[in-house]
This record gives C-alpha cells, sequence and structure tokens, in this order.
C-alpha cells in the first residue's frame, strides 16, 4: 500500500520529450524542436540522469525552445515555497520534505485523499501565483494581453511510490541531500512536518 509519494517536477526546459536519455513523453509538440529527433520514450522507473548522451545535441534542442529554460533564484525559489505553504495549508496534506532547486522540485508528500497529480498542480499553481504577487515570474516580459504568463513549469511530474516506513526515511534523506549535491545549502522549510 502506498503511503507517501517522492514526487519530482521541473521548470521549463529542464527536461525535454526528446532527451537523448530518454523521457516519459510520446511526441514533440514544437516543430522547431523536433528537429532535434522524436520523442524518446521510455518506461524505466529509475533516475537516467547520468545516462551517457550526446550533451551538444541536447543543448542545442534547449536552445531553440521558445523561451528559456526557467532557473530559478535564491529569492524566486523563496517566493515558491510561500505559494507551496499556501497549497499545502488549503490542502492539508503533509510534506515530509521539499527541495527547491533552481530547475526542479523534490518533495516527499504524505499519501492524502487528493490525488498526487492534482496536489502537484495545485503546488504548482499556488507557487506561479505567488511569484507573479512578488513580481518574479520568470516570463514577466512575455506576459499575454489577456494578463496570463507562459507555464514555468513542465505539463506533468515525475512520482515514485514509497509504501513502507523504510522508503519513505529514504527519500527524505535523498531529498534533504539534494541541495549540498547541488552545491546550495540545506534547506529547511517551516510547511515540513
Amino acid at each position: 500500500m502506498v503511503i507517501a509519494h517522492h514526487a519530482i517536477f521541473t521548470t521549463y526546459g529542464f527536461w525535454l520529450p526528446n532527451d537523448p536519455r530518454g523521457s516519459w513523453s510520446d511526441f514533440v509538440r514544437s516543430w522547431d524542436l523536433l528537429a532535434y529527433g522524436p520523442a524518446t520514450k521510455t518506461n524505466v522507473r529509475h533516475s537516467v540522469a547520468h545516462t551517457s548522451h550526446d550533451r551538444q545535441r541536447r543543448l542545442a534542442a534547449r536552445r531553440a525552445l521558445k523561451y528559456e529554460p526557467v532557473l530559478f533564484t535564491g529569492i524566486q525559489a523563496r517566493s515558491v515555497s510561500i505559494g507551496f505553504r499556501q497549497a499545502i495549508e488549503e490542502s492539508q496534506c503533509k510534506i515530509r520534505a521539499c527541495s527547491t532547486l533552481p530547475a526542479h522540485v523534490h518533495m516527499v508528500i504524505e499519501r492524502h485523499p487528493t490525488p498526487a497529480e492534482r496536489m502537484i498542480g495545485h503546488l504548482k499553481a499556488r507557487a506561479t501565483q505567488q511569484l507573479v504577487e512578488d513580481g518574479l515570474h520568470p516570463f514577466a516580459r512575455y506576459r499575454a494581453p489577456n494578463g496570463r504568463f507562459p507555464s514555468v513549469w513542465t505539463h506533468r511530474a515525475w512520482k515514485v511510490f514509497l509504501s513502507t516506513p523504510q522508503d519513505v526515511a529514504r527519500a527524505i534523506r535523498y531529498v534533504e541531500d539534494n541541495p549540498p549535491k547541488d552545491g546550495k545549502s540545506a534547506q529547511r522549510w517551516s510547511f515540513v512536518t
């Protein structure tokens, strides 16, 4: 039985559908990006981040994106966390660990009646609203006449089902260790219980 999820959600441009290491995408929506190959669908459940690949091809594909890839600054990450806190208070979910890195977020979310996909959507929506409210949205200069911004997030998230307390403890350690592995300070968010 699933008791928690390790959710990883990424910012725009972090992992492309035709990444040479593989992706979970079925197709490439952008014609400019399709020039770098079709979707690289994979069904593996383990990380392929360290798989060897043509790095230059991956970087060239990133340059073909409509907008520059999103990399949160520290101030933006703090704004995102304020949005997360609001979503967590609204949903009454329990977050056991969180790391907000420049291009992705790791969270350990305790099982909740709301499906994980919807909870992640709620977290991303409140984070985006907070970025707008704080005047920190990375795509502020692309604001449409109707007031909308391009999304700073990718469409979906990757989630790992955690079924035992040992799985949860391992995921918490992984999430907590992630910022220092990336050369950042350890993170302690008030909404983590």
